[in-house]
């Protein structure tokens, strides 16, 4: 008797260790409403009738050969006992699979069509409003690509870190300080690097200015502890579930504060459809890299200076359903009147303290115009729709392309500015090694229409001027701002002096070139003026 009780304390503490083994390895959420959750149940049950069985047929086994008797006739009465745990754990592994495919039924897209569309909330927006113009020294002339090429030529020059850590390839686009940045952590080569260096742990991150490609390989003071690349309860994975068993997280970013201490941000999953379908995000937790401090944030109750919460790819599903159930399931099978899609490309606008995802809205029938664009706080999830009809991406990159075909540079994904109140696409133009070798504007009305230059500055002036040539200039009515000047300073930038000018009463700051005004090297706090503007960059000075 306490020999049999023994065997089943025995089976069940091996159950246990094999389930808490696979646990610590492919942490689910504690969740009835996940999916690895169910496939882990599922996968448990199997682990105990599985060592069930075997204790089984090793208990046969071994009496078999104690007392000598043929196996087929001890067989036949030992293996029978095996078929009631193996029926039951079948019928409950069965339940749980029809279970599955009955929330998947009645969270399908034939019976939620409205819901869907519902997903995300889509409002007019008014582009010259709400996308200001800015200086052209604030334009982000980097993508991820140039972004990350210029982190490994900065780890690179660190001899004493480069033998030992990698850049992680995330380059997180935020706004810090006012700026746009792509920021990413570093990470330890491999298992033998981590463990001569994780006792102090990561010593830093890298920045990227996408303004200037200035790069900035930052050292903390304390190193990041908590880590993708780290072991152990260190692991950034597994300390998010072990101190957050029942939360479903969705993507995991890599942020710094206004401090610049690092944070990484997982966003919270959220189903608004049936059990498991109609993805979103609720909240997500902010776990601080160095200390592994943490602490989990509604939607509404999330810091400003985050900026990602909202994976892109979830928001272009979401646009997806917006456009395709707009007049409801079977209007986007059969013919498909007012049925709209993103199109096949996104990138980042910085908005006031905020980024922004930008992707054009085309029709399903059309491949080569957009009917308008949105934009949609990836901290908030706010959106708004701009009915401005054009060319879309592809068609304005080939366009770009064009204009310096015999060079063979190949366009970044346009990013979408205010320049003189009209809707433009920005561009950089690569060459084959991925440097960025020129800029182009292309008008997003008519996409002939694109100016080129080595420079932001020059190829914004060609754009203008051909805006004259083409007739459309009547709708360029440039700013001007009338004020006494509060401050005035000159710095040298690329060889060219620049100064910059605050108004009383007016919190902006103006930028001009030494040549816009020959009074302008005399010019005094105090005197009283006239600004002709294009976004913040002065073009004109007038003195009363």
């Amino acid at each position: 008797m306490k020999n049999n009780i023994f065997k089943g304390i025995l089976k069940w503490l091996i159950s246990f260790v094999i389930i808490a083994v696979s646990y610590w390895f492919v942490l689910p959420p504690l969740n009835w409403r996940s999916r690895d959750f169910w496939s882990f149940l599922i996968w448990s049950v199997v682990i105990i009738v599985a060592i069930n069985a075997f204790s089984q047929v090793f208990g046969f086994l071994k009496s078999t050969v104690n007392q000598k008797i043929k196996v087929d006739t001890k067989m036949s009465v030992n293996l029978s006992s095996l078929g009631t745990p193996i029926k039951i754990a079948g019928i409950g592994i069965a339940a749980v699979i029809v279970l599955g495919v009955v929330a998947s039924i009645i969270g399908a897209e034939i019976f939620n069509a409205k819901a869907y569309n519902n997903l995300i909330t889509i409002t007019d927006g008014d582009f010259a409003k709400d996308v200001a113009e800015i200086n052209m020294d604030q334009i982000p002339i980097v993508d991820r690509d140039t972004a990350s090429r210029l982190g490994q030529r900065k780890l690179g020059e660190m001899s004493d870190l480069v033998s030992q850590f990698e850049i992680q390839d995330i380059y997180t686009q935020i706004n810090y300080r006012g700026k746009p940045v792509r920021v990413t952590p570093l990470q330890y080569g491999d298992i033998i690097k981590w463990l001569n260096n994780q006792k102090d742990g990561i010593p830093a991150y890298i920045t990227v200015d996408m303004t200037t490609q200035e790069t900035n390989l930052v050292r903390l003071e304390k190193g990041i502890k908590y880590a993708e690349s780290e072991y152990f309860m260190r692991d950034l994975n597994r300390a998010l579930r072990f101190k957050y068993p029942t939360k479903i997280f969705g993507d995991i970013s890599f942020e710094i504060d206004d401090d610049g201490t690092p944070y990484w941000v997982a966003s919270t999953v959220d189903y608004k459809i049936g059990v498991w379908s109609g993805k979103d995000i609720n909240g997500a937790v902010l776990l601080n890299a160095v200390t592994g401090e943490s602490k989990y944030y509604t939607l509404s109750e999330i810091p400003t200076w985050v900026d990602q919460i909202f994976d892109s790819d979830l928001v272009i599903q979401q646009l997806v359903y917006n456009g395709k159930y707009h007049s409801g399931f079977w209007n986007s099978v059969f013919g498909q009147r007012g049925v709209l899609q993103p199109t096949d490309g996104y990138n980042y606008l910085a908005i006031d303290d905020d980024v922004y995802l930008y992707t054009g809205m085309t029709s399903v029938t059309s491949d080569e115009s957009n009917v308008g664009f949105v934009l949609t706080n990836l901290r908030t999830k706010e959106t708004k729709f701009y009915a401005i009809p054009g060319a879309e991406e592809y068609s304005a990159m080939s366009s770009a392309e064009g204009q310096v075909q015999h060079l063979k540079y190949s366009s970044t994904f346009p990013l979408l500015l205010n320049v003189s109140n009209r809707p433009t696409y920005f561009v950089s133009l690569k060459d084959a090694a991925g440097l960025v070798k020129m800029y182009a504007f292309v008008d997003v009305n008519q996409y002939q229409i694109v100016g080129t230059g080595n420079s932001v500055e020059a190829a914004q002036s060609d754009y203008i001027s051909k805006l004259k040539t083409e007739n459309v200039s009547d709708n360029i009515k440039p700013d001007t701002v009338d004020g006494i000047i509060e401050k005035i300073n000159s710095a040298v930038i690329d060889g060219n002096t620049i100064y910059y000018i605050k108004l009383e009463g007016n919190d902006s700051i103006y930028t001009a070139k030494v040549t816009v005004s020959d009074i302008l090297p005399f010019t005094e706090n105090g005197a009283s003026v006239t600004l002709t503007l294009n976004g913040k960059t002065i073009t004109k000075i007038e003195y009363k």
